[in-house]
């Protein structure tokens, strides 16, 4: 192999454009799990109001040690992540880094994210294990840190996008919402869509089914603290076999490709929707041409199928391995072996794409 590279001539410029690229991956890469650190510590909500702060200040409001503390703003503030006064040598926050850092209802919770990557990081042995074996890995057998990052990461893009773009986008089902519906949210997780809807439409019910009881649990617990418990169930359940017929809209936030059968789910979303339902798919946004997917996006969602969504799916029966850039040409083939007739893209994001399927 040493062989073979030193006989290849190296051009100067891209070795170098490579290393630059590395630096700043590296960079990334370390500071990842700084994220998490100043999150769980509550570092960036201390300095979310932009008040200028020295190292010493933020350790006594955060019950810190002031010398990691320090170190811990050095780092952000090379990252550019917050900013660092040399004139009185303090720290503050941008109102752009205070919103992406400390304030989760908002466009992006980032460290959520990071939460997510440090999961993915502590299972890095088990995944290169499965390489090699061909198996998969259930998401249940993901470190934890994976569900709560998932749920944080995904649910700031739902309250922006669900009730106000995603919905009314589809052919009559908001009515159908504001009248009362019943509703099943497939895959669920922790239930962060299923709540949102709730809150939105309060004449419909809603029933959120997911095969991983702890998110099941969570999800309840969440319910009971939103005030909306009477309307709202939780049920463990995969989803080719969830419980329950006459469904006027079901939804599939971005699992579908997560699913080891995903034309068995379609099937039995057919088979429990009414004749006059709606069945929603949010799925990452794709290009069914390989060439276009990479792109910075690309690289977040192809790694991130690659350490989740594939060995997920396969972990189950079929093992269809769609991906999280399956594209909507597979999406639509998915479906439509489902059962299903009519199958449109009724709009999309940056981030998502968002289809409509009909019987």
């Amino acid at each position: 192999m040493a062989t073979q590279v030193a006989n290849r001539p190296i051009d100067s410029e891209k070795m170098n454009a490579l290393l630059h690229q590395a630096v700043a991956d590296m960079g990334a890469a370390v500071h990842a799990a700084l994220i998490v650190v100043g999150d769980r510590l509550g570092l960036y909500s201390a300095m979310a109001d932009g008040e200028p702060f020295t190292a010493a200040e933020l350790a006594r409001r955060t019950g810190t040690f002031e010398r990691y503390v320090r170190e811990w703003l050095n780092a952000n503030a090379a990252a550019k992540y917050i900013e660092y006064n040399a004139a009185n040598d303090t720290y503050s926050m941008t109102p752009e880094q205070s919103q992406l850092l400390s304030q989760g209802d908002t466009a992006m919770d980032l460290p959520g994210f990071y939460h997510a990557v440090a999961s993915c990081m502590k299972d890095e042995e088990k995944i290169a294990g499965i390489f090699r074996s061909g198996k998969g890995f259930g998401w249940h057998e993901h470190e934890k840190g994976l569900f709560e990052g998932t749920e944080r990461f995904f649910r700031p893009n739902y309250l922006a996008n669900l009730t106000t773009g995603w919905i009314p986008a589809l052919d009559g089902v908001e009515a159908k919402l504001r009248d009362g519906a019943r509703v099943a949210d497939i895959g669920c997780g922790h239930g962060a869509s299923t709540l949102l809807m709730a809150k939105t439409y309060p004449k419909s019910e809603f029933f959120g089914f997911d095969y991983h009881d702890a998110s099941i649990q969570r999800a309840k617990e969440k319910a009971v603290a939103a005030d909306v418990g009477d309307r709202v169930h939780f049920e463990v359940a995969p989803a080719q076999a969830f419980p329950g017929k006459d469904y006027d809209f079901a939804a599939c936030f971005d699992c579908l490709h997560d699913m080891g059968d995903p034309a068995g789910a379609a099937r039995h979303v057919l088979q429990s929707l009414a004749k006059s339902g709606t069945w929603m798919i949010v799925e990452p946004n794709a290009s069914d041409d390989l060439a276009a997917n990479l792109n910075p996006i690309g690289r977040v969602f192809y790694s991130a199928s690659t350490m989740c969504c594939v060995p997920a799916s396969l972990a189950q029966e079929v093992g269809a391995g769609l991906g999280a850039q399956a594209g909507e040409k597979k999406i639509r083939e998915v479906v439509m072996q489902g059962g299903f007739t009519r199958f449109r893209r009724a709009t999309e994001t940056p981030f998502n794409m968002v289809f409509e399927a009909r019987p």
